[in-house]
């Protein structure tokens, strides 16, 4: 197998460019199912997430196009797509699940199986279901499938989310754009990869009002038409880096993201001791501006205090780097988790590296110590794979960092930007121990 190696400690010094954001490109991807002809995404990131769903698309008939280099993926939709997302391609990515509103509005039936993906804890799809339901689809599960049938099509109706749920956002408001009639969703989320959909959507001909607010209005429309989109900026990949500025008391100026799209973010950097500086609009890789800032950490951070919450509360994807820096703070910091129960299995592996973590409920006490100490330690999923890492360049001697399949999926070019920030870090191949071969 292969795992991550740092010699640590380090201090991450120089630039990082950040392209698009995984938790929008892989729901845009899934829209583009909403119009016949050919869609072009931009500034979309080389991840594993993004060659999962190019194959799920490919298996439902579209023809796609995918240039990792220039970061563009252009899918070519029939006016007859397949309607089964199957098992094999669901179970590895949860962002499948966003395939099943347009298919469901479009084809007017849809067979996804109940997806997999990260190990964080339960996230349910009963609010997906209950929102298809009220826009008159019948919903049921087959031998592990989610199965949504409307054959009159879908009609608009009033839905309250009883949480905010990002995914369920992006289904129905995906969904309503076909129905019939005018269709409301009250408590939505307002994440900016939300708006970043809605967007997108209202280019392709969809009519959505209340964009980035708690109540979204969408009148349904015959038909919508393909169109070319530019991704948001991935806020959670930019926090990461940030995170790791201020940990191990680096200088790092972030590209691609603007500090519009973290406020809380910035904040908690600020406590922590860091500078934050907004750099405004800048030159991006590729040639277009956009949003940057510079976070410089201090000698050692300070403790913070950090409850997640949905946007624009901190996000729960960076609540692993929260803990990193906490771990070797000047005092005691704390960590409520309020979203997903099971991502304490990422103190379970930093208490490896001699993180000083207490668990009580949903809240973790960290007691800060001034360094960690090197270890063979296990990504349980995409941010605690990242969170180890970056706890990684704050421990003495050697971290191994396994599972790193899980990381891939989220991050491009992982490894190669943090040796570019002066972190001592590699691949290796590990001969794994349990292998009889």
């Amino acid at each position: 197998m292969d795992v991550f190696r740092l010699t640590g400690p380090s201090r991450l010094f120089g630039e990082v460019d950040i392209r698009g954001a995984k938790n929008s490109v892989l729901k845009l991807m899934a829209a583009s199912l909403l119009a016949v002809g050919r869609t072009t995404i931009s500034n979309v990131p080389a991840i594993l997430d993004v060659r999962i769903m190019v194959q799920l698309l490919i298996r439902l008939g579209c023809t796609v196009d995918y240039d990792a280099d220039r970061g563009i993926v252009s899918i070519d939709v029939p006016a007859e797509v397949g309607i089964q997302a199957d098992y094999e391609l669901v179970r590895a990515m949860r962002a499948s699940i966003s395939v099943l509103g347009p298919l469901t509005a479009r084809m007017r039936s849809a067979h996804v199986a109940l997806p997999g993906g990260d190990a964080i804890g339960s996230r349910g799809l009963d609010m997906h279901q209950a929102g298809l339901e009220a826009l008159g689809a019948t919903v049921h599960l087959d031998h592990g499938y989610f199965v949504a049938e409307a054959p009159e099509g879908l009609r608009g109706t009033d839905i309250v989310l009883e949480f905010p749920s990002v995914g369920a956002t992006e289904n129905l408001v995906m969904a309503a754009t076909l129905a019939h009639g005018v269709t409301t969703i009250s408590n939505a989320a307002k994440e900016p990869e939300i708006v970043d959909i809605c967007t997108m959507l209202v280019d392709m001909g969809a009519q959505i009002k209340g964009i980035g607010t708690a109540d979204i209005t969408i009148t349904g429309v015959d038909e919508l038409r393909p169109v070319d989109h530019r991704t948001v900026g991935d806020r959670i990949v930019a926090g990461t880096y940030a995170f790791g500025a201020a940990l191990s008391g680096g200088d790092v100026t972030i590209k691609g993201v603007g500090l519009e799209l973290m406020p809380n973010i910035a904040i908690k950097l600020r406590d922590s001791g860091a500078t934050v500086d907004d750099l405004g609009e800048i030159d991006l890789r590729d040639g277009t501006r956009g949003g940057g800032f510079r976070v410089r950490g201090a000698e050692r951070p300070h403790a913070i205090r950090v409850a997640t919450m949905p946007f624009p509360g901190f996000p729960t994807d960076l609540q692993p780097f929260v803990i990193a820096l906490n771990s070797v703070s000047d005092g005691v910091g704390l960590l409520s988790e309020n979203l997903f129960e099971a991502r304490w299995r990422f103190v379970q592996e930093i208490a490896r590296l001699g993180a000083k973590v207490r668990i009580d409920g949903n809240h973790a006490l960290i007691s800060g110590i001034e360094s960690l100490s090197g270890a063979e330690v296990e990504a349980s999923d995409i941010r605690a794979g990242a969170g180890l890492v970056m706890a990684g360049l704050r421990a003495a001697g050697i971290t191994e960092v396994s599972g790193i399949d899980h990381i891939e999926r989220g991050y491009e070019n992982f490894v190669s930007n943090l040796r570019s920030l002066g972190a001592n870090i590699e691949r290796v191949e590990k001969a794994d121990i349990l292998s009889f071969e």
